[in-house]
């Protein structure tokens, strides 16, 4: 299989080319290329894909399957990524999948030999984070959800655990000083896109919908108080 994987839900804008073996044994990366940036993913998106394509000397006809990020994450930024992903897949007539932000930065340490829960934490503002805790091995301990810091900073305390996710080190210096000390505390603003892919290319199709998780309301809202009354 080869698959694009695209990722605009964070604080980067990321594609790659991805190639599982013939024996059906995850493969590697062929392309990829990642910019960190918070705004301008929109203007960004389409040019990045268009170099990590020419860089693997493939044409889209080439691909089976494009993979995109679908939060949770910036509302604007994960807009971006799936509309892109969703006309790739119509002008190409190949599939599109999603995959959950909170699962990519979790996949790297969730492997057969994991031993250590893992807590993803992403950064939702004003003292929440999106939270998804997971088993040693990859079960879902705690279902992807918006919550106050302060849950995700008990969970991290019951055991020691991974942390991972852009609010990771903000979990990790709030634990109080009688909780095991983390495993691993992983940051980064956002997951890697390798990793992305690796998970698109395992999905099953039916049960990873490229639709938007965004696990809280916006924050603009629609004032519907200025509205002109209809004649």
């Amino acid at each position: 299989m080869r698959l694009l994987a695209i990722d605009t839900a964070l604080a980067a804008c990321s594609a790659a080319v991805f190639e599982t073996a013939h024996s059906g044994i995850i493969g590697g990366i062929v392309a990829s290329e990642s910019i960190a940036m918070t705004r301008g993913h929109a203007e960004a998106l389409m040019p990045l894909v268009a170099r990590v394509m020419r860089a693997s000397e493939l044409a889209f006809p080439d691909l089976d399957r494009i993979v995109v990020t679908t939060g949770p994450g910036s509302f604007t930024g994960l807009r971006v990524g799936i509309a892109a992903a969703r006309g790739l897949g119509l002008a190409t007539a190949r599939p599109v999948v999603g995959i959950s932000t909170l699962s990519a930065y979790a996949a790297p340490y969730l492997g057969a030999d994991a031993a250590s829960p893992v807590i993803a934490a992403v950064d939702a503002r004003h003292a929440h984070v999106y939270l998804q805790v997971f088993a040693a091995g990859g079960r879902t301990l705690v279902g992807p959800r918006l919550t106050p810091l302060s849950e995700a900073v008990r969970a991290a305390s019951e055991t020691a655990c991974c942390i991972v996710g852009s609010a990771a080190k903000t979990v990790a210096e709030a634990l109080p000083d009688v909780a095991p000390s983390p495993v691993t505390v992983d940051a980064r603003d956002a997951p890697d896109i390798a990793w992305i892919a690796q998970l698109g290319a395992i999905a099953v199709e039916a049960q990873a919908p490229p639709k938007p998780q965004y696990l809280r309301a916006p924050d603009a809202q629609p004032q519907n108080a200025a509205q002109l009354p209809r004649r």
